[in-house]
């Protein structure tokens, strides 16, 4: 048998390597690795990311709290697609529980990012700046000069960099000196925003609500769930938490532009208005004007809009009133076209309705009537009318500025053709058959008022303050080191180095800077110390 032959045969069989067995991760283990990939700041931006993308159903689909009716219409028209939506919280987008937890993971990410580093920036904030290096010539900024004498050098150095706000220490014969804490100071402020920011808008969110109610002029406004047109809150808000005060429209001024140029567009919109702060208080007489709101407690009521309202008098075919007041007609256009019902349920032994425009400067020309200019200068009021059988009550709302026309029969004048009519201030119309009448006693405004409580919002602001300052901070503050030493040549003489190096970006005078710096202390007139003055001569 060979050598090689017995080498071969006295040589183990290969196997395969075996793997150490690894410790199991555990319960405690798969925590920390699930923080510890929560806290990261990819995490934080992916879930930023996710944020913004499940926001975007709130603008593209109609939103219960927001409008209700059209959420209605949209699972009318879709019958497929609108459960579905409804399912899975589409038109509750921003109080969904898949919302929610984006929301709320982002939150703790931020807060998981932060909290390490406010530590770690503590603790450098009571740090000594670095040690000097031993080469300083490998620094991106460095300059060197021979100086005449050594002593107070080091000191100088130190009482120059203080004025220029860096932190000093000296030790082993060197100078180390460094700038710019505040850049991660308003780093941190920023993210710190965030959280508050998130903080704020999630307690207005909560508690807060929002709601807008039609006031005609004359009329008033109780701050109860009641008199809103409507209405939307946070999750956590109670009708319990809203502040009982009043106020009154007492009048409503307006202004147009009559003039060539801009004709029609508004100079003045004011409400006076008296407010009862709390019940049993005396009423407080202010004014009320767009982007001037009043403010109860917590509560701002805005002024977000105004409108027309004809006064009528409908009485039915037994000659008695069935409705009589004022009928709030919408806007349609930038000359306040408007349109609108009216509504006589309670007439016998028909009930009557009224559906047209009311403009308040009328006129009819080839386009029909229209309106002309936004002031009331020629108000008219053009219907049509339907009658029919007293309608059985059933509770279920109907919008009171259109009309239902199912179970009414329209009039028709004496050609057959709907009868059509328009009605000036004082102007009284008998309906065919003697159904009834209707008369128009004048018109009056209306006001829109918007009132909400956001509690969150002081935070928010505060927030948004604050992450402007910090970025600001991040953006200009130029953090900075600085090392000086000084060492001996074979020729007996000394020689200043002088190093600098930015922490950041590259800045644009750090060069320069060094520069000067080694200059003034190679300058420096021998036994002259830091701080020291010349005594006078002869």
């Amino acid at each position: 048998m060979t050598d090689t032959q017995t080498r071969v045969t006295q040589s183990p069989a290969a196997e395969p390597a075996q793997r150490p067995e690894l410790p199991a991760l555990g319960l405690g283990g798969a925590l920390r690795f699930l923080w510890t990939q929560l806290t990261s700041m990819r995490t934080a931006l992916v879930l930023l990311f996710a944020l913004a993308l499940a926001a975007i159903p709130g603008s593209l689909v109609p939103q219960r709290k927001v409008s209700p009716v059209a959420v209605s219409d949209f699972i009318r028209e879709h019958p497929r697609i609108g459960p579905i939506y409804d399912a899975i919280g589409m038109f509750n987008v921003y109080s969904s529980p898949w919302f929610s937890a984006i929301y709320l993971l982002l939150f703790l990410s931020l807060a998981g990012c932060i909290v390490p580093r406010v530590a770690v920036y503590g603790k450098a904030l009571r740090a000594r700046p670095p040690a000097t290096p031993r080469n300083l010539g490998r620094l991106p900024a460095y300059a060197k000069a021979d100086v005449v004498t050594t002593d107070g050098v080091l000191e100088q150095a130190a009482t120059t960099l203080r004025r220029q706000r860096y932190r000093v220490d000296i030790r082993d014969g060197s100078v180390a000196a460094e700038r710019g804490y505040l850049r991660e100071a308003g780093n941190l402020l920023f993210h710190v925003s965030l959280i508050f920011l998130l903080l704020g808008v999630a307690i207005g969110s909560l508690f807060g609500f929002r709601g807008t109610s039609l006031v005609v002029v004359g009329q008033g406004f109780a701050n109860n769930i009641t008199q809103y047109d409507d209405f939307s809150a946070g999750a956590s808000f109670r009708d319990s938490d809203l502040r009982p005060f009043s106020l009154t429209v007492k009048d409503f001024r307006v202004r147009f532009e009559t003039g060539s140029v801009q004709r029609g567009a508004a100079r003045l919109f004011a409400a006076d208005v008296e407010v009862v702060d709390r019940p049993g208080a005396a009423p407080r007489p202010t004014t009320l004007e767009v982007n001037k709101p009043i403010q109860v407690g917590g509560t701002k009521v805005h002024l977000i809009g105004h409108g027309y309202a004809p006064k009528v008098t409908v009485k039915d075919g037994n000659g008695d009133i069935a409705y009589s007041g004022p009928v709030v007609f919408l806007p349609q256009d930038g000359n306040f076209s408007s349109a609108g019902a009216i509504k006589a349920p309670d007439g016998r032994p028909e009930r009557l309705a009224f559906q047209g425009f009311f403009l308040p400067t009328a006129v009819v020309d080839d386009q029909g009537p229209r309106s002309v200019f936004p002031d009331a200068l020629n108000p008219a009021v053009f219907l049509n009318a339907w009658y029919g059988p007293p309608k059985v009550e059933t509770g279920v709302p109907e919008n009171v500025y259109s009309l239902d026309t199912t179970g009414l029969t329209q009039f028709k004048d004496e050609t057959g053709d709907p009868l059509r009519f328009a009605l000036q201030t004082g102007d009284l119309i008998r309906l065919p058959d003697g159904k009834g009448s209707i008369q128009m006693d004048g018109w009056v405004r209306w006001v829109k008022l918007q009132v909400g409580e956001t509690p969150g919002l002081p935070i928010s602001l505060g927030a948004i303050g604050a992450a402007v300052l910090g970025l600001c901070l991040s953006l200009f503050v130029r953090p900075r080191r600085v090392w000086i030493k000084i060492s001996g040549r074979e020729n007996g003489s000394s020689l200043v180095e002088v190093g600098g190096l930015d922490r950041a970006d590259a800045r644009a005078g750090l060069t320069d800077d060094v520069a000067e710096l080694a200059h003034q202390l190679s300058s420096r007139e021998p036994g002259l110390a830091a701080g020291s003055k010349r005594s006078g001569g002869t």
